[in-house]
């Protein structure tokens, strides 16, 4: 009808560099998410990874929600705050991190623990699969931790967003005890 705007895009953080900003902290806490691809489910994670003090969320360059409008509405506002990191090969930069001192923790069902069990003063990246598979095999082999929510009703999985949330509140009062 008449109307143009032009639009600045979100930019992606280098991973050099986060890995540079969480050198400052005494637990730096890294998000990766391996195939989220839902962008309403990145805009709660970023929320949740701002509330609780998330350092960064790394996402791959193929098979995740770009940084979008939509995710930077459901984030309202997070995404300002929290680095988003964008890699081309998610095991290779789990490598890197672990060479960091970074322990991997993976959320995941089958042969884990209970996320309550794992002691998470120490850098952690949290590794998050995508809504429909979860995480991929060779990145589930690149995690130190595997860890479950148990689940006792009727249903067998939250939706990602949800389990980011309970996991990254866990890591928080671990961290932060009452």
């Amino acid at each position: 009808q008449g109307i143009v705007a032009h639009v600045k895009l979100i930019p992606y953080v280098p991973f050099e560099k986060i890995l540079e900003d969480c050198k400052k902290e005494r637990f730096p806490l890294i998000v990766v998410l391996d195939g989220v691809e839902d962008p309403h489910n990145l805009g709660a994670i970023l929320r949740t990874c701002d509330a609780i003090g998330a350092n960064a969320v790394l996402v791959p360059k193929h098979g995740s929600a770009p940084l979008t409008a939509t995710v930077a509405k459901v984030s309202t506002g997070a995404i300002d705050y929290v680095p988003v990191g964008q890699v081309t090969n998610l095991t290779n930069t789990l490598k890197k991190l672990k060479e960091e001192g970074y322990w991997v923790v993976g959320a995941e069902a089958h042969e884990s623990q209970d996320y309550r069990e794992v002691d998470y003063k120490c850098p952690i990246a949290l590794v998050m699969g995508s809504e429909g598979k979860g995480i991929s095999r060779l990145v589930l082999e690149q995690c130190d931790f595997r860890v479950k929510l148990p689940m006792v009703g009727h249903v067998n999985s939250l939706n990602v967003s949800n389990a980011t949330a309970i996991l990254l509140y866990q890591i928080y009062n671990d961290r932060n005890p009452i």
